[in-house]
């Protein structure tokens, strides 16, 4: 019989990998960016925006899916 907090662990693999794939556009963004440019006041979005989409798309799931596993 399998438990169901190994299923859950499997699924954390999917959220890193979303997590990596997310900065690593962030990254590219800001890269693209400063291409000529020395200014902050243009990527401070970019990395703000990284930063939101990070928390809502890929760590509050992953905290709900803890949680429900910690009650089980």
């Amino acid at each position: 019989m399998k438990k169901k907090s190994n299923t859950y662990f499997k699924h954390v693999g999917y959220y890193i990998i979303a997590s990596a794939i997310v900065w690593g556009a962030v990254i590219v963004g800001c890269s693209l960016q400063l291409k000529g440019t020395p200014y902050y006041d243009e990527i401070s979005p970019i990395l703000f925006g990284g930063v939101i989409i990070h928390f809502i798309l890929i760590w509050a799931p992953l905290g709900i899916q803890f949680k429900k596993t910690k009650e089980e």
